[in-house]
């Protein structure tokens, strides 16, 4: 159990990175690590209940849209890291508020629902691993932006652009 929640927190440990390089004061490492583990424990939830009532649906869009935002925002900071106009965390938007913060949270649980959608087609157990997956994602992302942060204090630039090739990567395999 615990080694297939930290498989499925690693999504958010990426995007935790990422965020963390600009974006890492108290509020926003509550926000996105407390969101990141609510959907991580709701996602699996819904893929249960939807296996139970529901023939297989509309997991058509969901890594397209995971895809689009997690590019976007990795091609941003990868930009803004080479041409050094993302020194100031306020020019920018900031993804753990609002509607951002709600489709990042989604795109890191996406597997988590593919999990749940499993174990409501096995009759399996559902409050457990769910609970397991929510601490766990949670905790990564706290971890991650943390490491995010520290190592962009050190290495600057560099990082930020790392970050935003991680959140590159991750977005193509939403797709893959």
């Amino acid at each position: 159990m615990a080694l297939l929640a930290v498989a499925l927190g690693c999504d958010a440990f990426a995007v935790g990175m990422g965020v963390g390089v600009r974006f890492c004061q108290p509020r926003q490492t509550f926000r996105l690590s407390f969101h990141f583990g609510l959907f991580q424990f709701i996602m699996p939830v819904l893929g249960w209940f939807v296996s139970r009532r529901l023939p297989v649906t509309g997991r058509v869009w969901g890594p397209w849209i995971a895809f689009t935002l997690l590019f976007l925002i990795g091609a941003k900071m990868v930009a803004g890291s080479l041409t050094g106009k993302s020194a100031d965390p306020a020019q920018c938007a900031d993804p753990t508020r609002g509607w951002s913060l709600i489709i990042l949270s989604v795109a890191a649980s996406l597997d988590a629902f593919g999990v749940g959608f499993g174990l409501g087609i096995l009759g399996g157990r559902l409050l457990t691993p769910a609970i397991w997956f929510g601490v766990t994602a949670g905790v990564m992302t706290w971890v991650s932006m943390k490491l995010g942060n520290r190592l962009s204090t050190k290495f600057g630039r560099w990082v930020e652009a790392a970050g935003g090739l991680i959140l590159m990567v991750l977005a193509v395999e939403f797709v893959i």
